[in-house]
């Protein structure tokens, strides 16, 4: 369906104009393209963020399989569906590539070989249908999808956590952000992740077909947290970042000491799971709860959100776990902020919120490339101004903050 002649246009400016689009100017359709890690997503949004067509295809039951997720068989995975999922994502939404205004497309942060994909197959595409291309950043679209699902007005705090990344920012624009703390180490979604695979969870006929954060959360709801104690990571450190490395450490150690009082061997079921899965779930929602809480009073004293019940927006795949969700409510009722989430299924990566970024983009121009430009894609990529030091400086003390459960 892609594979005519490319057609490039040789510009002299560096942005796009709106002058260029044509008729498509009045729908601003477009097309939003996602292969950062193991989803391949494809979405078509007109300006209002109605979704007119999508399409997904998840990797998630390969990697289930085999472990984790193998760079090499995502990559390989991304080529074999990605024009399906692009051409489906059109054809539901009954609009001709000619009629787009934009492609957008994830080309940071992310696995090298999954961004790619996306970025060389989107090269092709803007190429040969004459397009403006609009590069994503991957966090920069979590934070603004719930944009898209309701009026959210800058600026607002942001709680980002998933299983590749976690972050804590204030955003004032749409590509206009202050970092606050980020992860010196490993991902919460990760952590759980690979507490449930040394839980050997994969085994429990209640979980073989969920993913180890699913598998967590709910063995954990029958489980009491209070039987085991984990330290909560960086209890002495005045700043918003996390560290999860050191958690999983913990667990893992109790896990071996369980084996070894209940005589089995590695990769056996232990009779302890659920309480050990509901005391790790909760250490992590604790780590998050206290460094939000810390970039909240942050802000407060910089005078960085609104005084009057600005917005917390908790986004990215750890936000469907609904027992984070509520130590994070309880952060945001103690000091008058309001929690917002949007739905599960946009909190996971989908090529939705990649095109609503590239909408909110359009409509201020803002990064709107020529489809000869040449962009490259970055596997590691910060997000906007570094406020780490200021609030490490800041050296706030938290007060007792009551946690759920």
């Amino acid at each position: 369906m892609f594979s005519s002649k490319v057609n490039t246009l040789h510009l002299r400016h560096s942005f796009w104009c709106s002058a260029s689009f044509g008729k498509a100017t009045l729908s601003r359709l477009v097309l939003g393209i996602e292969t950062s890690c193991d989803e391949t997503g494809a979405a078509v949004l007109d300006e209002t963020g109605e979704i007119l067509g999508e399409s997904l295809h998840s990797q998630k039951h390969v990697h289930l399989r085999s472990g984790g997720i193998i760079p090499t068989i995502a990559q390989q995975l991304h080529r074999d569906n990605i024009e399906r999922v692009v051409q489906e994502a059109l054809e539901r939404s009954k609009v001709d590539p000619r009629e787009l205004s934009a492609v957008a497309t994830t080309v940071k942060p992310g696995l090298a070989l999954s961004l790619g994909v996306g970025l060389d197959f989107s090269k092709r595409f803007v190429r040969q249908y004459s397009k403006p291309f609009i590069p994503i950043h991957h966090m920069e679209a979590h934070a603004l999808t719930v944009r898209m699902l309701q009026h959210v007005p800058f600026p607002f705090l942001v709680l980002l956590v998933s299983g590749g990344h976690s972050l804590l920012a204030v955003a004032r624009g749409v590509d206009d952000f202050l970092l606050l703390g980020h992860s010196l180490d490993e991902a919460p979604g990760d952590t759980l992740d690979k507490i449930a695979r040394r839980l050997s969870l994969i085994t429990h006929p209640r979980c073989s077909t969920l993913s180890g954060g699913q598998a967590i959360e709910l063995l954990a709801k029958d489980g009491d947290r209070k039987k085991f104690h984990f330290t909560t990571p960086m209890g002495q450190t005045n700043d918003c970042c996390f560290s999860f490395a050191g958690l999983r450490s913990q667990v893992t150690n109790m896990i071996q000491k369980q084996e070894r009082e209940e005589g089995v061997e590695k990769g056996t079921l232990l009779s302890c799971v659920n309480d050990i899965a509901a005391a790790a779930q909760h250490t992590v929602a604790s780590h998050l709860a206290k460094r939000t809480l810390r970039a909240i009073l942050f802000c407060k004293e910089k005078g960085l959100l609104p005084p009057s019940s600005p917005p917390l927006v908790m986004s990215g795949g750890v936000a469907s776990n609904l027992y984070i969700r509520k130590a994070l409510m309880a952060v945001a009722e103690t000091t008058g902020l309001q929690l917002i989430c949007p739905p599960a299924s946009f909190c996971t990566d989908n090529g939705v919120m990649i095109a609503w970024n590239g909408v909110e983009r359009l409509r201020e121009r803002r990064g709107i490339l020529p489809p000869n430009v040449d962009v490259s894609y970055e596997p590691k990529a910060p997000l906007g101004i570094d406020m780490t030091a200021e609030v490490k400086a800041a050296a706030i003390r938290l007060p007792p903050l009551k946690m759920i459960g």
